[in-house]
This record gives structure tokens, C-alpha cells and sequence, in this order.
């Protein structure tokens, strides 16, 4: 239900999901633009603290690379399941908390460039995204060490990673690289923490999978009411 500039909508819409998604943001208005050949498309900007939709409205709900970013992470969750119809699925992402992902320079960096305006901050990523990119790359494929060098990058790099042309490759870095670094919130959490979260909202058959981001999904159930 967040679109931001609209790739994973338009992965569902391509799919031939009847898509609703929300954004507290204007992103919305990219999100139009970008995929405003698809008549099944329907973007909502709202709060998710106060969702502009009916209880079970939906038969499955996504929120992919948001939560983390928001100022209560567990009342966002919280938000999540009352939209999705009894039997419905529910799966969502959020960046991981543990001692390795402080090493993460965007947590080094983030004092800086989150006080910075957007638009500098994405000049700034725009100019130097495509300088640092292929050494990313470089130093991900170095033997044994490639994974460490590659989490110490300040760049998102997806090579090796996802099925992605090369200029996928550049507008994903470009996009993940300015998330890093530019939400006024970054808050990661642990599977223990999701696992609770999911089993207070009464989801049954919860699965959390490391891929990349921790993954929580399962099927919410409601109590039948009066």
C-alpha cells in the first residue's frame, strides 16, 4: 500500500493485481505519472496512523522498505492488519537490527545528510552514485571478503544480488542509496521484535525470512464481530 515512485506497485500491476496504494507524500503524484498506463492502479495519499479504508478491505496488503522510516514503527504495523480481510495475507518488510548493520556507513553518515534538504542531498547522491557504483562492485566480487566490503559500502549495490539490467541496476542504487540516507527516521528491527508484533495482531502461520531485509508474512484472522 505505498508506492513511493511505483517499481514494486508496478510489479503487482504487472502480476494483474488491482492495486490500491498509499503515501503520506506526494510521491504519490510520481507514483500516477510513472504508471498511468495501468487502469487497475489507484493511488491514496493518506496517514497510515489513520488509514483512509474500510476494516478488511483488502485481500492481501504489502508495505515494502516504509515502516522502518516512520516515527512509531509498531503502531504502523499495528495499522496494518485490521485492513486485510479474515484469511487474508499480510507480508512486510523492515531493515534489520544487529551489531553488523551499525557498520553500515548510511549510519555514519545519516547525522549529516538528514539535515540536509532533499534536493541537495539527492544532487549529491545523483553525482556520486554512478562514481562509486562500479568500485561497489568491485570490491563485492573481492573472495571471502566481498560480502563484508560490500555491507561497508555507502552505496546500495544490487549486482549478484537481483536479476537486474544495467540500468536497473543504476536507478535502484540511485533510489535505495537517497533512502539510506535522507528519511528523518531509520529504526531496524529484530525477528523476535516482528514476531511479537505478528502474533499480537493475531496472524497465524507467521514465516520471517532473512532476504536481504527481514521479511514478516502470514495470514491475519479477526475475531468474529457482533
Amino acid at each position: 500500500m505505498d508506492p513511493g515512485a511505483g517499481r514494486f506497485a508496478e510489479i503487482a500491476l504487472q502480476a494483474g493485481a488491482r492495486l490500491v496504494a498509499l503515501d503520506y507524500s506526494r510521491a504519490v503524484d510520481a507514483a500516477c505519472a510513472n504508471l498511468r498506463q495501468f487502469t487497475n492502479f489507484h493511488a491514496v495519499q493518506g496517514d497510515i496512523y489513520a488509514l483512509p479504508f474500510a476494516l478488511a478491505s483488502f485481500r492481501y496488503v504489502y508495505s515494502l522498505g516504509v515502516l522502518q522510516h516512520t516515527p512509531n514503527v509498531a503502531a504502523a504495523f499495528a495499522a496494518l492488519p485490521p485492513v486485510v480481510e479474515s484469511g487474508g495475507r499480510l507480508a512486510v518488510d523492515f531493515y534489520e537490527q544487529s551489531w553488523k548493520s551499525w557498520l553500515m556507513p548510511k549510519y555514519w553518515l545519516r547525522p549529516l545528510t538528514k539535515r540536509m534538504s532533499q534536493q541537495r542531498l539527492f544532487t549529491v547522491v545523483e553525482k556520486w552514485v554512478p562514481r562509486l557504483l562500479p568500485v561497489a562492485r568491485a570490491l563485492s566480487r573481492i573472495p571471502k571478503v566481498g560480502g563484508f566490503l560490500g555491507r561497508v559500502s555507502p552505496v546500495a549495490n544490487y549486482y549478484g544480488v537481483l536479476p537486474l539490467t544495467p540500468r536497473q541496476q543504476l536507478e535502484w542504487s540511485l533510489l535505495d542509496t537517497f533512502d539510506w540516507y535522507g528519511p528523518a527516521y531509520d529504526n531496524p528491527q529484530t525477528a523476535a521484535t516482528l514476531r511479537t508484533w505478528a502474533s499480537e495482531a493475531g496472524m497465524r502461520g507467521v514465516e520471517i525470512e532473512k532476504a536481504g531485509h527481514l521479511v514478516v508474512r502470514g495470514i491475519v484472522e479477526h475475531a468474529a464481530r457482533d
